[in-house]
């Protein structure tokens, strides 16, 4: 170890155990803020891993992005069952302190669009600077799909040449394409397994928005949001969401 380098000091305990500062007297408070301060630092890592995830595809390294985005479905299953924690907040508790929120909200978090834009949801907002840079570039998606055209799958061009900051629709020949991957699963071992691995990342994402609006309804019911928001409504509306589409639409074909 490093002269001088304590378990304090290499992970900034000072920085981080001083980071949470309630605006009132209410005990449930810090937890409100610990749960989103921590949802903020897995989603820092998340980022991370699919920024790697996204080189390793479009450099044909299939096999080594499994590793990461492994990481990142486990990521988003630890953060669905803090959801679990948040609920021991009662609606009375909630009610108590959510007035020193202001207008501040969940939604404006950069990092969690960040991740949608990076996956490939990229309907709504782009909130901020990281949020506007990934939406430039190609999406994990965008990048599969390439990686099926190289390897000699019919992926249609107006999927390998779209406009990346543009919402991305599904497409009939890209669902036939990633058929032919599920048909013959030994010749394309390399793209199912990518697959298989992007399945597990949007279901875990969709555990989360589910865990997330029966969390919302619980505690505030159908009242609005902070800052503005629709409040359970919007929520339940994300629930179809999928980055992946035709991944879970091909399967109707097999």
């Amino acid at each position: 170890m490093a002269d001088g380098v304590t378990y304090d000091s290499y992970l900034r305990l000072d920085a981080i155990l001083s980071a949470q500062e309630p605006k009132s007297d209410r005990h449930d408070e810090l937890l409100f803020i610990v749960i989103h301060q921590t949802k903020e630092l897995w989603l820092k890592q998340i980022i991370a891993e699919l920024e790697l995830a996204l080189d390793l595809v479009r450099g044909d390294r299939l096999t080594e992005a499994y590793k990461g985005l492994a990481r990142v479905s486990r990521i988003q299953a630890v953060m669905t069952l803090s959801w679990d924690v948040l609920t021991t907040m009662t609606p009375a508790d909630y009610t108590r302190f959510r007035h020193v929120l202001g207008t501040s909200s969940g939604f404006q978090s950069d990092q969690f669009r960040t991740v949608e834009v990076m996956l490939g949801v990229r309907e709504g907002p782009m909130l901020g600077p990281m949020t506007i840079d990934a939406a430039a570039r190609p999406s994990l998606w965008d990048e599969a799909n390439a990686a099926a055209a190289r390897a000699g799958l019919p992926v249609p061009d107006a999927a390998l040449t779209r406009d990346w900051a543009k919402p991305y629709r599904a497409d009939g020949g890209v669902e036939a394409a990633w058929a032919e991957v599920y048909r013959a699963p030994d010749t394309y071992w390399a793209l199912y397994q990518l697959a298989e691995k992007l399945v597990d990342i949007d279901d875990a994402m969709a555990s989360w928005r589910h865990r997330h609006v029966l969390t919302v309804s619980r505690i505030i019911g159908g009242k609005r949001g902070t800052g503005g928001t629709a409040g359970v409504p919007y929520l339940e509306s994300t629930l179809t969401k999928r980055a992946f589409p035709e991944l879970w639409s091909l399967r109707t074909l097999l």
